[in-house]
């Protein structure tokens, strides 16, 4: 068994309505004013603000707002929301949304803690933040799991990079705050869409090319039966509040560490290649990861046909003999025939992309980071075999 550690400081507080504790929340961690942080106007019309502007008020917390967070969240956001923060003198940040609206009130904290460097920096990773704002999440799509993680990804639109920030704990949000009747309004591509990230969350850490504990394992690939299961559920009936709960609290699990303990990391080379097509494309995130993982899969299954074919017989019930090459197939066909059914793309075309030769060299290039590196865990991959992954994707 490989050595981990396990750190989840986040306060989730689950259930309907539980949106409504906010106010006493942050008057508990000592706030004096918060920013509320927020995407569309979907929060403001479905009175989810005024909820929460109702609940800060009743709490004597000060509060102002910036709204306009996008998919794929900009750093132009992030310096508008930092010079905001610093005019009005706030010490807490307030996410209200999804994993864009989360990220983007991290990088802010950051932007604002840190005032001796500029905030991109720490996501080109040429700086280490030292501190970061406190933030508070209420959720209202089921995701990215940023409402637990120690990660934070912003699109530069100035050469249009979407990269990570160096990783820590700094950034982690206080409390997380999970109604899942507030993802009850969202549109199913968007809601289908995240059940695809949720997954790949997990199976960038499932799939690694080393000695694994059966008990993580295990916890895997029940979350992702459950995700799969409840993702079809909700294609029927949208309105379901037990198949939003399962699925919102997966979000949560699946990126909050729990699924990589000793896991060693995980491989994250289909992350690292739809962030690219994010930032060039502007795509949903969960979708892109669709379109390019079972290119990817079939690029490098061999390493270990092995661990496919567990993947295969323990999440999809497909029976595992001898051969192991054919049953890993079976089951990367199967995770395609899922996104099929929850109608996610599985090709880039099917994004509505139709690439050239030249923006698939850019997009390998900027993902190996101008040639300087290789991805994955799984089997290393450098510039070529990122654009023959591209190029089996279209």
């Amino acid at each position: 068994m490989r050595s981990f550690e396990y750190y989840t400081p986040t306060r989730v507080i689950f259930g309907k309505d539980a949106h409504l504790q906010v106010g006493t929340l942050l008057k508990e961690y000592g706030c004096k004013k918060v920013l509320i942080h927020y995407g569309s106007k979907s929060a403001e019309a479905s009175g989810l603000l005024d909820e929460v502007k109702k609940s800060l008020t009743d709490a004597k917390v000060e509060f102002v707002t910036l709204g306009g967070v996008v998919p794929n969240p900009r750093l132009s956001k992030v310096r508008e929301g930092i010079d905001l923060c610093r005019r009005e003198n706030v010490d807490f940040l307030l996410a209200v949304g999804g994993g864009s609206v989360i990220d983007s009130c991290k990088a802010i904290g950051y932007g604002c803690a840190n005032p001796w460097t500029d905030v991109w920096n720490f996501f080109l990773k040429t700086e280490t933040p030292t501190a970061c704002l406190p933030v508070g999440v209420i959720l209202t799509i089921a995701a990215t799991g940023s409402e637990m993680s120690n990660s934070s990804v912003i699109t530069n639109e100035d050469g249009w990079l979407k990269r990570g920030c160096v990783k820590t704990d700094l950034c982690r949000p206080r409390f997380a705050l999970l109604n899942p009747q507030l993802t009850c309004t969202l549109p199913q591509y968007q809601t289908e869409s995240g059940c695809v990230d949720i997954l790949m969350h997990t199976m960038e850490r499932y799939f690694v090319n080393a000695e694994t504990m059966e008990l993580t394992d295990s916890i895997s690939e029940s979350l992702m039966q459950t995700v799969i299961y409840n993702a079809r559920i909700l294609m029927k009936d949208p309105l379901n509040y037990d198949a939003r709960a399962e699925v919102m609290w997966a979000g949560s699990l699946s990126h909050n560490g729990l699924t990589g303990c000793g896991t060693g990391g995980g491989d994250w080379a289909c992350h690292q290649l739809e962030h690219e097509l994010g930032g060039m494309f502007d795509v949903a995130h969960g979708a892109g990861l669709a379109a390019i993982w079972g290119s990817w899969a079939r690029y490098v299954y061999q390493e270990n046909p092995e661990r496919f074919a567990q993947f295969a017989t323990n999440v999809f019930d497909i029976p595992c003999g001898t051969d192991f090459e054919k049953t890993a197939l079976a089951g990367i066909e199967a995770m395609e025939d899922f996104f099929r059914s929850v109608e996610m793309p599985t090709s880039i075309g099917e994004l509505g992309l139709t690439l050239t030769d030249a923006q698939i060299q850019e997009l390998a290039f900027k993902c190996s980071f101008e040639d300087t590196r290789t991805i994955g865990t799984f089997r290393r991959l450098n510039r070529k075999d990122m654009e023959k992954i591209y190029h089996s994707a279209l």
